[in-house]
């Protein structure tokens, strides 16, 4: 037996509803504002971390001391 007409248009309302809804989501998330501010907090919330500092402090001194170098030597 098939399916009356009232079932499909539900149906196809309830698919259309669950896309734009998708839609919405990829859109806030696709927010360059909405990238930039987590990857703000993550980067912020790895840097908390108490052996992340220390690597990061040591690294980051790592490369401000090869810039120097490398601006003197040439």
């Amino acid at each position: 037996m098939g399916r009356d007409t009232e079932d499909i248009e539900r149906e196809i309302e309830k698919a259309r509803n669950q896309l734009a809804s998708t839609l919405d989501e990829l859109t806030v998330r696709a927010n360059p504002r909405v990238l930039v501010a987590n990857t703000k907090q993550t980067v912020a919330a790895k840097l908390n971390q108490p052996a992340v500092k220390k690597y990061a402090l040591v690294a980051a001194g790592a490369v401000v001391g090869l810039l120097v170098l490398r601006k003197i030597l040439r």
